[in-house]
């Protein structure tokens, strides 16, 4: 009968390996070493520090010993790093390690002076190790890749109308406007605090700054269709939007001390609270929208029905509204602890500053600072005229003509004294159908012209044939001698063609008169004699 075996010298460890248990070697023959100058080291520090390691004893005075000749405490080997030029070969590769080791195999074969390139193991463990895991993604994908792993902060809550947030979002849905297909486009502001959207516009085309203005007009007045919230805020964040920041939105907000805050481009973290918006109503109401312009394809990118019927502008419009009352009385985000916005909202005891109606009638409308009169034909503003029913009785009177940018349909009349008069509209506008046959006429004068373009893009464009071995490109659809010749001298007589107007001088009839040339004093007879 065999005997048992002996008891195993090592003991298991205390501490798992990792990173903990090379903390806890270094920190062993630290102390260890102290305990060796100080001639207090015995025999029972090292068994108990080889115990917590598990290694032997044997190993931990071989330790000891290499600290009393070197003064090395640390017993980490040298390791291979990630360099600036491996980081810029990852980048070259996309990302790539086993590309990025092949070429370092490469080099060291090239150059037999250089140190030994390492194994793909080893530079898989030192870019773990170097570099984090979104510089990892940013070297294969790029900057958007790497804000994938970033860490946000998240800004403390404030009260009402301490912030809003602005933006523009294009909707992904195409409309029927006017008979034909756009895409529009939504321009809102929401409080950061309760999450109350404060007002809304929606335009049928890009948004400018007209839609700012009419979407501040809705959040600042405190009734319906998205009151009782409004008033005035403290600041407004927006993303460099050139129709934010334009000198009407500026002056209209600085008016009443309204600060707008610029936040860096490409930053949408920054204003999270619009941008979980825009996600939201693109998924709770876009996606179910017809003729959504991300809906699910078929192999080779078909649509399942392209010939779908889709939205006119104003049932989308009506959609948008009710979504947006939706939201504010009855959605419960879970930022407000079980509460709707409006209700939280109603909730908060922050003062609230209301504007003025008188104010509000001028918010956001722009004027030329010249006093005109009411005439027979109403007022003149930019060479038109624009009158209203409510002008009856007061031709002559001076007033105040103001108008909201890019809006020439209508304007806004004042007396001398701001207050607001009345709404004139554009006198002789022409006809629907009218406008729709200049556009028409406009779209197709711009088709053609882009068909030109295209068609002279087409004979700029040389094409060569398909290559198998490193040689010159050869060009495809060669021209004999005779067609290269005759097409050049076509091209010069065309650039030769005059006007056919134009009438060619004739010579001058031998029977008119003409005058003398005149010679200059040296070369006259009684000059030359003079000198004589």
């Amino acid at each position: 009968m065999s005997g048992s075996p002996g008891p195993d010298p090592t003991p298991p460890p205390l501490i798992q390996p990792g990173a903990t248990a090379r903390w806890a070697k270094t920190a062993a023959v630290t102390r260890l070493s102290a305990l060796d100058q100080s001639g207090n080291l015995n025999t029972a520090h090292v068994t108990l520090a080889a115990a917590t390691l598990g290694c032997s004893p044997r190993t931990v005075w071989r330790w000891i010993a290499r600290a009393r000749a070197t003064g090395e405490t640390t017993t980490t080997r040298a390791k291979f790093t990630i360099t600036p030029e491996i980081r810029q070969l990852l980048a070259l590769w996309g990302g790539n390690a086993s590309a990025v080791h092949r070429e370092l195999v490469q080099h060291c074969k090239q150059d037999p002076q250089l140190p030994k390139a390492p194994s793909l193991a080893t530079l898989h463990r030192a870019l773990r190790r170097d570099l984090t895991a979104g510089y990892r993604a940013g070297l294969a994908r790029g900057e958007a890749a790497r804000r994938a792993f970033d860490v946000y902060g998240q800004r403390p809550k404030e009260y009402r109308n301490a912030a809003w947030e602005g933006d523009h979002t294009s909707v992904p849905v195409q409309v029927l406007v006017e008979g034909e297909y756009a895409q529009p486009s939504l321009t809102w502001f929401i409080d950061c605090c309760t999450k109350v959207i404060m007002g809304v516009a929606v335009t049928p085309h890009t948004p400018s700054s007209d839609a700012v203005l009419a979407a501040l007009r809705t959040a600042l007045d405190r009734t319906m269709p998205f009151g009782p919230a409004g008033g005035l805020p403290n600041l407004v964040r927006v993303d460099r939007g050139k129709d934010f920041l334009s000198p009407a939105v500026s002056s209209s907000l600085g008016a009443f001390a309204v600060s707008v805050v610029d936040l860096p481009p490409y930053s949408p973290y920054l204003k999270g609270t619009i941008e979980a918006l825009n996600d939201a109503v693109d998924q709770m109401l876009f996606v179910s929208m017809p003729r959504y312009v991300y809906r699910q394809k078929l192999i080779g990118g078909r649509v399942t029905d392209p010939d779908a019927p889709g939205l006119t502008f104003e049932a989308f419009v009506g959609l948008v509204l009710n979504w947006v009352h939706w939201w504010n009385t009855e959605h419960k985000p879970k930022e407000l602890g079980g509460k709707t916005p409006m209700e939280a909202w109603r909730a908060d005891p922050t003062p609230v500053y209301d504007v003025p109606a008188s104010l509000l009638a001028h918010f956001g409308l722009q004027d030329d600072g010249r006093t005109r009169k009411i005439g027979t034909l109403g007022v003149q503003w930019r060479n038109r005229y624009y009158s209203g029913p409510w002008m009856v009785g007061l031709v002559g009177t001076p007033v105040v003509t103001r108008y909201l940018p890019h809006h020439d349909a209508s304007i806004e009349v004042f007396d001398l004294d701001g207050r607001h008069m009345g709404t004139a509209v554009l006198s002789r506008a022409a006809s629907k159908e009218q406008s729709r046959a200049v556009r028409n006429a406009r779209t197709a004068q711009a088709r053609r012209l882009r068909a030109d373009l295209k068609a002279a893009e087409k004979l700029r464009r040389t094409r060569y044939q398909a290559a198998t071995t490193a040689a010159p490109p050869q060009s495809l659809g060669a021209l004999t001698q005779e067609q290269a010749e005759a097409e050049l001298l076509e091209t010069a007589s065309e650039g030769r063609k005059v006007n056919p107007d134009y009438v060619p001088h004739q010579a001058v009839p031998e029977g008119w008169a003409r005058p003398l040339t005149t010679k200059s004093p040296a070369s006259r007879p009684d000059a030359l004699e003079k000198n004589a």
